[in-house]
């Protein structure tokens, strides 16, 4: 695959995980949001099934490693799903990016390392940029922005899983253990924690499809091919056009308009992506990224 084709496929993944937002948030107005995650998720894991290679044992690491995976990402996504409830697109996009900064923190952490100054840097960029972005003059942080900074921790934490993992298991058996885990666990929630709602309407059957089999399948699928043949500091920067295409879309969408501060603040949560992504070890890059 030739350099250009594969910044293509992983830009075109962005552009789907960036819609995304603004997909869920629409479809949050038809369900409770354990319920819309439940739904989505087990679908993505039957149309991801055909992949999955179950005629190959799963291994006791891939069981044990899946496990976590699904822990990390199911209590991301909910907590991502659920925060959209009261904030933005745009917001929850810039937000998550963090998710992104803070890997090498957790595993610095995780390996007894001293952070370096360029990661503290990139930290202290992305706290000035979660500043700027959730509008100190009208309240700061709302709940929806703080769910979704909880949501960064765990997808940080995710990504710092995933390169532990991805030498030790097959892709396809991590992948779909995670989903079809993230899947079980949300069905857990609507039942223990909601009131579980539906309205199938033709705009939620559509916001279902897209992000099952649009923002989870093929943005995987495009993502797995594309980063084989880019260096993770490239993917990086990539990475950085999931939040412009979501608050873009929420813009054209919703109507949603950012103030030059929190432009000012997602800019600066991006520099600080990018700051401490190229130093990245390839492996902590390579994640499903699932919108």
């Amino acid at each position: 695959m030739s350099r250009i084709r594969a910044d293509v496929q992983l830009v075109f993944a962005c552009l789907l995980w960036g819609v995304s937002f603004v997909v869920v948030k629409e479809g949050l107005a038809s369900a409770t949001p354990l319920a819309f995650a439940a739904v989505r998720f087990g679908l993505a894991a039957l149309l991801l099934a055909p992949l999955a290679r179950f005629r190959t044992p799963f291994t006791r690491t891939e069981l044990l490693g899946g496990g976590a995976l699904a822990l990390l990402l199911g209590l991301g996504y909910l907590t991502q799903t659920i925060g959209l409830v009261w904030t933005t697109p745009s917001r929850s996009a810039f937000l998550v990016a963090i998710s992104s900064v803070l890997a090498p923190g957790i595993a610095a952490v995780a390996l007894q390392e001293r952070p370096s100054m360029r990661l503290l840097a990139a930290l202290g960029l992305a706290g000035a940029g979660v500043f700027w972005l959730t509008a100190p003059e009208s309240g700061g942080l709302n709940r929806g922005d703080l769910l979704t900074l909880v949501t960064a921790v765990l997808y940080g934490g995710h990504i710092v899983t995933i390169g532990a993992l991805s030498r030790r298991g097959d892709p396809f058996h991590l992948v779909w253990l995670q989903i079809a885990g993230t899947a079980v666990l949300a069905a857990l929630g609507t039942v223990l924690f909601e009131h579980p709602q539906i309205a199938w309407t033709p705009g939620f059957s559509a916001a279902l499809i897209y992000t099952a089999a649009g923002a989870t399948v093929a943005t995987l699928l495009l993502q797995m091919h594309a980063q084989r043949h880019m260096s993770a500091a490239r993917a990086a920067v990539l990475f950085c056009s999931e939040s412009l295409f979501a608050a873009t879309t929420s813009w054209l969408v919703l109507g949603e308009r950012l103030s030059a501060a929190q432009w000012l603040g997602g800019g600066l949560i991006l520099a600080g992506l990018v700051l401490a992504e190229l130093r990245t070890a390839p492996s902590a890059l390579g994640k499903p990224r699932l919108g």
